[in-house]
């Protein structure tokens, strides 16, 4: 057999997480609620990306720039299953209607950037930082 089978049977990837960014976010008996996560496909990430480009003028010639700020956003609202930033009672919580405003309005700074690095964790973006510093 061939390693062609293994390209062609690749372990799920759909896999959600549970991850706990927060001691603010708690139930009725006090226990902290957990964001679910799923990982971003190169897909989507290319999607995500190309949403988040800008075509700015360079001494007089266009060229795209990546709205960093805008991507970040996008990564955690499209890999955020729950809590869901599009729905209406969050978005009139935190008074927006876009809901790539909510998670910074809802957020601290560092639960903020927790959410972000599971989620680039989830979508295997960490595994060559950490193979890279173990060398």
């Amino acid at each position: 057999m061939s390693n062609l089978s293994a390209f062609l049977n690749p372990v799920n990837t759909e896999e959600t997480r549970e991850v706990v960014i927060s001691q603010r976010f708690q139930d009725e008996n006090g226990f902290p609620v957990p964001f679910v996560i799923r990982p971003i496909s190169q897909e989507e990430n290319e999607r995500i990306t190309k949403r988040a480009t800008r075509t700015v003028k360079v001494n007089g010639q266009p060229v795209e720039k990546l709205d960093s700020l805008e991507y970040g956003r996008r990564m955690v609202v499209a890999a955020t299953e729950s809590p869901n930033f599009a729905s209406e009672e969050l978005c009139v919580k935190y008074g927006t209607r876009d809901p790539l405003e909510v998670p910074p309005r809802m957020l601290l700074v560092g639960e903020y950037a927790k959410l972000s690095m599971a989620i680039m964790e989830l979508s295997g973006l960490n595994d060559d930082v950490e193979g890279q510093a173990k060398n």
